[in-house]
């Protein structure tokens, strides 16, 4: 059997040792082993082994090379089952080593996609404006169960909906005085609902918030709607047809009647005065 003729230490990772043994009366380089394997099996100067252990050392060490790669992925931060497999698939692991390493993790706690749900909850709680759809969301894209997810989310229950929505809210700019009260409020629920939180945590918190309809500003923004709307169809549309067109698309964009018709009493007739002139 052979015998070891010289351990020495791997210059870029000091827990790493490379195993000589000699042959022919030379040193030669044969394999390396992580530092627990060299405590582990004994591993000296003068040893002799045979080539049934040498494999074992070299497939144990294989996977040790592969469990310590995953710890050091999870020590940024923590990881879901399913970001270690696909971290591990990105690195060319056999599938079998993937799934020996995955039990090895979840046996020792590295793993668990419930406390790593929780705490992604937690975190987005602190840190982002995210309601909890968006959250379910994410944690499923990260292959989190569905039953995880909801025990996650017990954490995030509608009043903090509420105040996260609120504090956006307060946040947000004065209403534009470009679009109508009632596009602007639609789209302070279509933003909500991209962040993720529920229609009813978002029709409550509008309702509670003071939004205030300011008539001058209302007109204001008929005009500036309507003067472009006037511009685009007169080209194509006079009298009546051209009134019914401008109402329409005033109405799709949220206006009212009350403020549509003294707007088209006052443009339209200085519009088609213009007209009557240039012609």
């Amino acid at each position: 059997m052979p015998e070891i003729a010289k351990i020495s230490v791997q210059k870029k990772d000091k827990h790493r040792y490379n195993i000589f043994l000699k042959e022919n009366g030379q040193d030669v380089y044969a394999f390396s082993v992580a530092e627990d394997l060299l405590i582990e099996h004994h591993l000296r100067k003068g040893l002799t082994i045979s080539d049934e252990l040498i494999e074992q050392l070299k497939e144990k060490d294989s996977f040790y090379k592969v469990y310590t790669l995953s710890l050091r992925y999870l020590s940024y931060r923590m990881r879901s089952e399913k970001e270690i497999i696909d971290y591990l698939h990105q690195k060319e692991v056999d599938i079998e080593t993937i799934k020996a390493v995955v039990q090895r993790l979840k046996q020792e706690k590295w793993l668990d996609d419930l406390a790593f749900a929780e705490s992604f909850v937690r975190t987005r709680l602190q840190m982002a404006v995210k309601g909890p759809l968006l959250i379910r969301k994410e944690l499923a894209d990260k292959g989190v169960s569905n039953e995880s997810i909801e025990q996650a989310l017990i954490q995030y229950p509608f009043e903090d909906q509420m105040e996260k929505i609120d504090k956006w809210l307060n946040k947000q700019n004065q209403m534009s005085s470009k679009k109508s009260y009632k596009q602007q409020l639609e789209n302070l629920k279509q933003r909500l609902m991209q962040k993720g939180f529920t229609q009813d945590a978002i029709q409550e918190a509008l309702q509670q918030h003071s939004f205030e309809k300011d008539p001058n500003e209302e007109y204001q923004a008929v005009v500036y709607q309507g003067e472009k709307l006037i511009q685009k169809y007169k080209r194509k549309a006079a009298g009546s047809q051209l009134r019914q067109k401008v109402t329409a698309a005033l109405y799709r964009k949220g206006f009212s009647f009350d403020v549509i018709e003294p707007f088209l009493d006052e443009y339209l007739d200085e519009s088609a005065n213009e007209h009557d002139i240039n012609w």
